[in-house]
């Protein structure tokens, strides 16, 4: 009878153990993604740059654990343009999520610091939009949608209509990660979703918005450069057509003066008078003509010296969108 009830036992304790077994692989199987996730983690040795944009750009642990699993590469041109192809020739991309890995454009220019955390956050959530369920996304997409028809932003809308030409169907994905690194007020909803994956997510949005303050001042005084001297020309040109109209008019005014000279009764004087009053009248819009040259003079040389100011704004502007463009980077040399 003992020899049974052991048996019994070890029966029992087997049914228990493979009962575990077979709830271990159910849940293995329906989270077979994140086992991946976490073996790659696991495996995954971020260089020192990656570490520190992952630190720069707020992640909770979340958000850690989606960048890792995504094995992000801080790549230089030659290397990011084999693995992020454009869409669009005028269009440069500064990151890409392909095939469940991250890459980062290196950019050169040292004024656009934190640019590479902002595509770092943007294609982590990228990472995070592949992973969640259909219901999840359905759930996310019309709070994005209530967000973006109230944003009114002419910028935000000519991106989304690229994303539509390029890449279709991933609208709401791509404004899953504007949203959140590029925009400070969300509404709690939202702000309670991105909170799953930053701990601050105003760092990220700070980044993105002291590099992208750079980009607008230069713009503002490009226009306010281009205004003034719109304004400038237009004012040389109106005074060169006075000019030349006025000293047309003082040539035949002198030709006329100097043929009515031996006409003037010298005897008269009042005829001297009035030939000498026509005279000094003649001399004194010859001054004031000599005097509007100079203005002209003055303001041309105003207007050139603007026009290179000007000009040098247009060529840091350009310089820094150069930066932006892996296409554009120097070859290095072999």
């Amino acid at each position: 009878m003992l020899n049974k009830r052991r048996n019994r036992v070890g029966v029992v304790v087997g049914s228990v153990f493979t009962a575990g077994i077979l709830v271990a692989t159910a849940w293995v199987i329906l989270n077979r993604q994140y086992v991946l996730d976490q073996f790659v983690v696991w495996s995954y040795q971020p260089t020192s740059s990656i570490a520190l944009i992952n630190e720069r750009s707020g992640f909770s642990d979340t958000g850690t654990f989606y960048f890792y699993a995504s094995q992000p590469e801080l790549q230089t041109s030659e290397q990011f343009n084999t693995n992020c192809i454009r869409q669009e020739i005028a269009s440069a991309i500064l990151g890409c999520y392909t095939n469940q890995l991250i890459y980062i454009y290196d950019v050169p220019d040292a004024q656009l610091e934190g640019v590479e955390e902002v595509t770092a956050a943007h294609e982590m959530l990228h990472a995070a939009w592949e992973r969640m369920s259909e219901s999840e996304r359905t759930k996310l997409s019309s709070m994005l949608d209530a967000v973006y028809s109230n944003t009114n932003d002419p910028k935000l809308t000519e991106r989304m209509a690229y994303y539509e030409r390029t890449q279709p169907g991933e609208r709401h994905n791509e404004l899953h990660s504007i949203l959140a690194t590029e925009f400070r007020n969300l509404n709690s909803d939202l702000e309670s979703h991105y909170a799953k994956y930053f701990n601050d997510r105003s760092k990220v949005v700070a980044l993105y918005e002291s590099y992208q303050s750079i980009f607008i001042a230069l713009k503002q005084q490009a226009d306010t450069a281009s205004a003034e001297l719109s304004t400038l020309k237009t004012s040389i040109d109106t005074k060169t057509n006075q000019y030349n109209s006025e000293a047309a008019s003082i040539s035949n005014a002198a030709v006329d003066l100097k043929n009515s000279a031996d006409s003037v009764d010298r005897t008269s004087q009042s005829a001297v008078n009035t030939y000498n009053a026509k005279r000094q009248s003649l001399l004194n819009r010859i001054d004031a003509l000599d005097l509007l040259r100079n203005t002209i003079n003055s303001d041309t040389e105003t207007y050139n010296t603007n026009v290179a100011a000007y000009n040098k704004l247009v060529v840091s502007s350009n310089n820094l969108n150069k930066s932006l463009d892996s296409t554009l980077a120097p070859v290095p040399s072999i």
